[in-house]
């Protein structure tokens, strides 16, 4: 029997409780949840200090890791309360605190130093020499900037051996420096950096150029009828890339996305699971595992700047960094239908919650957190509040379908597009 190899912890995003019990369900070794008033995630966040304090249980029990994120740069006014939000989260005892403020890591330093640290990719730390600093400062783990490569990243675990460096792999990427944005702020009033961000970035631009030599008037840039989503990245996908991260010495993979639905969590986290244990088996890469990734919906997928200086890896079609036709993010090859909660095996039905429309005759796929091969099913009986119905949409709360196997809890229904 081949030796298992030592892999990387998978870090999954969660913006509730279910997110965090799916996220572990489909193979995160550790989940990260924001905190009140110091998360930047503030809007859509559901983590009451109680509902925090439930997630460390839901860690314990399964034998998981659970970081609080507290990433934002407070202004003064904010300062005066953290103390006691810093009390409230201590008696918790979270595996570690994200940080990016080093106001608020020295006071958590001076009254909590048994609370590990990790510094929040917010610092913008690219290089050995500042990871060197925060070593110094009491830090325990990095997450580098979006913007290394990935043999910068082999190149300050070399120099920083005993610091744990955490690298993002999946996920939206910022039009700005790894988040520090104030295009929000500026025309908003919503301050990223304390949580409130509308991307912005995102947005339908129609661009005018002038020509100062000749006093011309304004002159529209025109991309096509639809205009042109100037700041508009893709999202990162680096599934391809794990095996040199691994050979990088990186500690910590890590999933953005607190504020994606459930689907999005267990279906990145079950592709990058059976990744990385096809990696710890000394296996290839299985291409199906990109094909999985394109049921969840993005605005097209490149490997950012992790394989800069690999581009002859790259398709030619992933080497731009933008996508200019559309701003939100897309199906690509199927659509979320719904949450599977309860199997009735006397009716041979199941409750889900429903996402997106079902109507008789769509083909459903089955996905449950174990690798295995498809199952699918054809709908052919619909039941909204016990009666039978033809249609039904996304928002209007639980449906059961009648079913021809039993389907587990926590499976998801996804049905071609």
């Amino acid at each position: 029997m081949s030796q298992m190899r030592k892999i990387p912890e998978l870090l999954l995003p969660a913006g509730n409780l279910e997110k965090l019990e799916i996220a572990y369900l489909y193979g995160a070794d550790a989940a990260y949840c924001g905190v009140p008033r110091f998360s930047l995630r503030a809007r859509e966040n559901d983590f009451t200090m109680e509902n925090l304090e439930k997630g460390v249980a839901l860690a314990r029990q399964l034998g998981k890791k659970i970081y609080f994120t507290v990433n934002n740069i407070p202004r003064n006014s904010k300062l005066p309360s953290y103390p006691k939000y810093l009390d409230q989260m201590a008696a918790l005892k979270p595996d570690a605190l994200i940080m990016a403020d080093p106001g608020l890591i020295l006071i958590t330093k001076e009254s909590h130093p048994e609370i590990d640290i990790h510094i929040s990719v917010q610092t913008n730390t690219m290089n050995y020499a500042a990871v060197k600093f925060w070593k110094k400062f009491g830090a325990t783990r990095v997450i580098l900037s979006r913007e290394v490569s990935i043999s910068e990243i082999a190149e300050i675990k070399n120099q920083v051996p005993e610091m744990e460096i955490e690298v993002f792999v999946h996920g939206s990427i910022c039009i700005a420096h790894s988040g520090r944005c104030f295009m929000s702020n500026y025309f908003k009033k919503r301050d990223a950096n304390q949580g409130s961000c509308n991307n912005a970035c995102r947005d339908l631009y129609k661009v005018f150029v002038t020509n100062p030599k000749q006093n011309d008037e304004p002159m529209e840039l025109i991309t096509d009828e639809e205009g042109t989503f100037l700041m508009n990245s893709k999202d990162l996908r680096a599934i391809e890339f794990l095996q040199e991260l691994c050979d990088a010495g990186v500690d910590s993979l890590k999933v953005e996305g607190r504020t994606k639905n459930d689907y999005y969590v267990g279906m990145v986290a079950r592709s990058y699971r059976n990744t990385l244990d096809n990696i710890a088996r000394g296996e290839g890469f299985d291409r199906k595992w990109l094909e999985e990734l394109d049921k969840v919906s993005s605005r097209k997928y490149f490997s950012g700047f992790l394989s800069r200086g690999m581009e002859d890896k790259i398709p030619e079609e992933e080497r731009d960094f933008q996508n200019n036709e559309f701003g939100t993010s897309l199906h690509m090859s199927q659509k979320y239908a719904g949450l599977v909660k309860e199997y009735k095996p006397d009716t041979k039905r199941i409750v889900i919650e429903v996402k997106n429309k079902i109507q008789k005759g769509d083909l459903m796929e089955v996905i449950t957190a174990i690798d295995s091969n498809p199952t699918t099913f054809t709908v052919d009986q619909i039941f909204y509040k016990q009666n039978p119905v033809e249609v039904i949409s996304g928002g209007m709360g639980t449906v059961e379908l009648e079913v021809p196997f039993a389907i587990p809890s926590k499976s998801f229904l996804s049905k071609k597009i």
